[in-house]
């Protein structure tokens, strides 16, 4: 069995580390951060990445921590609503899926599975890769050069691994830019998710939290190409605020909440397209490998699919690492394919440009149950289950023990 090292602890990194430790690999998991990110938005746990999830052995704990939703509401700039669509919708597929969770409160699920058996260090990062054919020497930010036989990027959309090991290439911006944090609850979204868009390409919106008093707030913006990212906080606030000022709707207490929200995210909105997910004795993973990107609602299905595959394809192989990388993108390919097709008007849909397109927009979501737009979104939502999942043992065996965690590297 293998000795393996996980960079990043979000949701792709963990979910492999606990079918790994099952098969009875040792891993190592190495995290930027000083501790788990625990803010961010709800993520939706729809078609095959619900499937691992039951699988894994993990859905009490999932549904125990999941948001109460009544669906997605769009509103004018005096928060009249202009289209809703319902949690019930598509079959509990739609824009808000039936199981959605907070990806801090997914993270941590993840990390409370996986703790025992998986050693882990945070506030290091990996900053060198030299691999041979028997391993890979692995040099980090802090501490000594290590050696494992096997190397999983699994550090979403700016990946360092993917920079060491693959190059500068891979990540196509879709011209927006997105804040996250949380704000205070207005305690009138009564189960909604609010969602505003104004002219100039800005979306501005508001979803329930988990806690009491606690909700969920995004300002997202189209940029023209090329723009510079801004990578300081002051930056990053100063623009929102430029950009969003003199707006309606609830967006000046937004602005005043992100000015002091201590899990302030800030992020460019991106896919990665790589030729190859793996070379030699490192592989990709997730949004590194293959961020379909938050328009598509299918992040966490790709991340949790890639998992289950990796996992039970090292496990087939016996210890053949190049049969079992060339099986994980022969089955995941396909499903990651259509899983980065664009929703109907992609960023142009997320944020529109003009007061006609808004318009335009909202008559679509008004009518996203009947035809012609039914048939279109019913397309996009059922990608979450367009895959048939191998049937590994070891993944199915949910309540398989795993090995206590052993020392970091050799």
């Amino acid at each position: 069995m293998a000795h393996i090292l996980i960079s990043g602890a979000g949701v792709a990194g963990p979910a492999l580390a606990l079918l790994l430790v099952r098969a009875g690999h040792q891993v190592s998991l190495i995290e930027r951060a000083s501790g788990l990110r625990l803010g961010g938005q709800a993520v939706d746990l729809r078609g095959a990445g619900r499937t691992v999830v039951e699988a894994m052995g993990l859905m009490p704990a999932v549904r125990a921590l999941a948001l109460r939703q009544r669906g997605m509401s769009w509103v004018d700039a005096r928060g009249r609503a202009r289209a809703r669509m319902g949690v019930d919708a598509f079959a509990g597929e739609g824009f808000i899926s039936e199981i959605e969770i907070l990806r801090g409160d997914l993270a941590q699920i993840m990390y409370d599975a996986t703790r025992q058996a998986v050693q882990y260090e945070f506030g290091n990062s990996v900053v060198e890769l030299r691999q041979d054919d028997q391993g890979v020497d692995v040099a980090f930010e802090s501490g000594p050069r290590r050696r494992f036989d096997l190397v999983v990027g699994a550090d979403g959309l700016a990946s360092t691994t993917r920079r060491l090991e693959f190059g500068e290439g891979g990540m196509r911006s879709l011209g927006c830019l997105i804040a996250w944090f949380t704000a205070p609850d207005p305690g009138d979204l009564d189960g909604w998710y609010e969602m505003y868009l104004a002219r100039g390409g800005r979306n501005a919106s508001l979803r329930p939290g988990r806690l009491p008093g606690e909700a969920k707030a995004a300002l997202g913006l189209r940029i023209a190409p090329g723009t510079a990212f801004p990578s300081g906080r002051d930056e990053q606030r100063s623009l929102l605020r430029s950009r969003f000022a003199g707006l309606g709707w609830r967006v000046p207490e937004l602005l005043s909440a992100a000015e002091s929200a201590d899990d302030f995210a800030f992020a460019e909105i991106g896919q990665v397209h790589l030729p190859s997910w793996s070379r030699g004795r490192v592989v990709l993973l997730g949004d590194a490998a293959a961020s379909p990107s938050p328009l598509t609602g299918l992040g966490t299905s790709v991340a949790l699919v890639q998992a289950y595959v990796l996992a039970g394809e090292l496990a087939a192989a016996g210890g053949d690492h190049r049969r079992a990388f060339a099986r994980y993108e022969q089955v995941c390919r396909p499903y990651v394919d259509r899983a980065q097709e664009m929703p109907p008007g992609g960023a142009a849909g997320f944020a529109p440009m003009s007061e006609a397109m808004i318009r335009l927009q909202t008559l679509s979501m008004r009518l996203a149950t009947r035809w012609p737009m039914r048939p279109m979104l019913q397309k996009q939502f059922g990608k979450a289950a367009d895959v048939v999942l191998p049937d590994y043992d070891l993944v199915a065996t949910a309540r398989r023990s795993v090995p206590p965690a052993g020392p970091v590297g050799r």
